[in-house]
């Protein structure tokens, strides 16, 4: 005879959580935004790749307190290529030009046939700035210089978000966003441009102040934009076209996008807006150089989406065939799998649809 019984909640697979950990994790955070905050006032802002790596990395181990020294260390191995990319990017950035005059009156050209019709045919950057450039400090200027540094953190913040919570979403994500600066690089190279601030110093536009930094000094901040300002310095001024800093501001936000909530479209959207906004007033980009940004931006998702489809059709066509068992690498089992190798009970399934309760 037998004795039909409830089914049992299955048995939590991870370990406890301990709420000794979670104030571990909080003393751990405390102390890396305290040292974060020093480092900031004295030293400046983490634009510089190797600088960032080491405050990113030392938070995702304030973050993961509890793991072992193991982990951490693969996140530098995953990172390192990363860090090696933009530091290459930078330093090559500087040759892009090989000693010729960049492209600087093609630009004012097309600034003036695009919006000339709104600003009574001046460039979108004299006409904000005659309006909003104020000698003291404004609030705008403090939004703005906020918004332009965020250019150095929001994309790698949101891929560290990623390579610790799904590794195969953070692949996708790091593929793209690799593509799209070796493409804006590669435009540097072919179209050395100039901005707006380099051409007004050049007598090719009425005056322009270069003014992407100033907010920070009105809260006292004086080292806050130090590294910032050295690299602005040091930079080549021929990065202009296209502009990376509003193309990885709306190359975040699509990426996320669809996996947002509607409701939170419009403030998402409002970034590159604000990026746009900001990079014009401050005289660092033209509107032409803001729209091929977001044209790159397309261009990615579409070559890396059917880049990735190509691939993927090209191992299927390689994979082996016949029933699943006689191959002996089907024998073995993934980590996210059941006991048997399959899922089991009510969890979803390989291709996303709820299976069937299984009765023994």
């Amino acid at each position: 005879m037998s004795v039909v019984t409830d089914p049992q909640p299955p048995a939590p697979s991870g370990p406890p959580v301990s709420s000794d950990g979670g104030r571990r994790r909080v003393v751990a955070m405390s102390i890396w935004s305290a040292l974060f905050v020093a480092g900031w006032l004295t030293i400046g802002l983490p634009t510089d790749p190797a600088y960032a790596f080491v405050w990113i990395w030392s938070a995702v181990i304030a973050w993961n307190w509890g793991r072992p020294w193991r982990s951490h260390l693969r996140f530098a191995r995953d990172w390192l290529p990363v860090v090696l990319l933009l530091a290459a990017y930078n330093l090559s950035r500087g040759f892009a030009d090989n000693g010729a005059i960049p492209y600087s009156y093609d630009l004012i050209v097309a600034d003036r046939f695009l919006v000339g019709w709104a600003t009574g045919g001046e460039v979108p950057t004299i006409w904000l700035q005659e309006r909003f450039y104020k000698p003291q400090v404004q609030w705008w200027d403090v939004l703005a210089a906020w918004v332009y540094f965020s250019h150095f953190v929001a994309t790698l913040a949101a891929a560290v978000v990623l390579w610790m919570r799904d590794r195969a979403r953070w692949g996708a994500y790091m593929r793209r966003w690799g593509f799209l600066c070796a493409a804006g690089l590669a435009t540097y190279f072919l179209y050395p441009a100039a901005p707006p601030w380099w051409a007004a110093q050049n007598g090719l536009l009425g005056e322009v102040a270069r003014i992407s930094t100033r907010g920070w000094k009105e809260f006292g901040m004086h080292g806050a934009g130090n590294m910032l300002n050295a690299g602005q310095i040091a930079s080549n001024p021929v990065a202009a076209m296209p502009s990376l800093h509003t193309a990885w501001a709306l190359f975040v936000v699509l990426f996320f996008l669809t996996s947002t909530r509607r409701r939170w479209w419009p403030l998402l959207l409002s970034y590159p807006l604000a990026m746009t906004f900001t990079l014009v007033y401050s005289g660092e980009h033209y509107i032409i150089d803001v729209l091929v940004g977001w044209a790159y931006v397309g261009m990615t998702f579409l070559v890396v989406g059917l880049a990735e489809r190509w691939w993927a059709a090209r191992r299927a066509r390689r994979a082996p065939t016949g029933p699943v068992g006689t191959d002996p690498a089907d024998a073995g089992t993934r980590a996210d799998d059941g006991p048997t190798g399959g899922t089991v009970g009510n969890g979803p399934s390989p291709t996303g649809e709820p299976t069937v309760p299984v009765s023994r």
